[in-house]
């Protein structure tokens, strides 16, 4: 299994404040059945700026370490980039790192409440320079969640999209499962990841995640998202089917 959206670097942002934590992060993602971890710093949050060459020590380091300690989990170096008018000056000035260096695939982060006003004209943007758009976790947005048609619009304009195990899983509520699980419906989702911070209360719950969205919708589409992380990592060309608007479900003939 691939965990494509992780904090586990030690003391870069607010995942693993120390080495310990990272060796604690990756012995629980084993225990899950993870073999792989792309390390995503935050960057340009306006807390925490990881250049892409600072995280690329830190990913051989973290990697040097799990060797020594006989822990049969890979590092791979990605970033999760706040989106901001500047992320293709960064990228051109070599401070964003594409997912597992493959200059292809890019987190993009959206503040928790909105969605700014530019997102669809940065997403044609990064497209134009080769690069795929990753909108994270926007089960977890404030503005998407009341107008999901906004995120309908990005991914039928190129942009992919990742949402977080534990959505899935439930532990951010039932309002928050359900959205996750309209999204997948709607063919809105092409990753699943942890966004795991720690192992108390930001954990990874990847194996929980994919038990739930086998039970919903079957196999194919548990393996499929399986699968898009592997193509993602490769640098290839992952899977979509059509995405579809989420349907509003009628309760006592109001629109809910």
């Amino acid at each position: 299994m691939i965990d494509i959206h992780c904090h586990i670097l030690p003391s870069v942002d607010d995942g693993a404040k120390h080495m310990t934590e990272s060796i604690e992060m990756a012995r629980a993602a084993v225990q899950q059945g993870i073999t792989t971890i792309v390390a995503t710093p935050h960057h340009n949050d306006g807390k925490y700026m990881n250049k892409k060459e600072e995280i690329l020590e830190k990913v051989e380091e973290l990697n040097s370490r799990l060797k020594k300690e006989e822990i049969d989990l890979t590092i791979l170096p990605g970033q999760e980039c706040r989106i901001s008018g500047e992320i293709i000056e960064h990228y051109e000035n070599g401070e964003v790192l594409t997912l597992n260096n493959t200059s292809k695939y890019i987190f993009i982060e959206l503040p928790s409440s909105q969605v700014p006003l530019y997102t669809e004209k940065l997403v044609y943007d990064l497209q134009m320079k080769g690069l795929i758009p990753i909108i994270v976790h926007p089960e977890r947005n404030a503005e998407l969640i009341e107008s999901p048609d906004k995120l309908y619009q990005l991914v039928k304009k190129g942009a992919c999209t990742q949402v977080t195990a534990a959505s899935v899983a439930g532990k951010f509520g039932k309002k928050i499962k359900k959205f996750s699980l309209d999204l997948i419906e709607a063919n809105l989702v092409h990753f699943i990841a942890s966004d795991a911070h720690n192992i108390k209360n930001r954990t990874f719950m990847m194996k929980e995640a994919y038990d739930v969205i086998r039970k919903e919708f079957g196999q194919d589409v548990m393996y499929m998202l399986m699968e898009n992380a592997e193509l993602l990592i490769e640098g290839q060309t992952i899977m979509k089917e059509i995405p579809e608007r989420i349907k509003k479900k009628k309760l006592f003939g109001l629109l809910k």
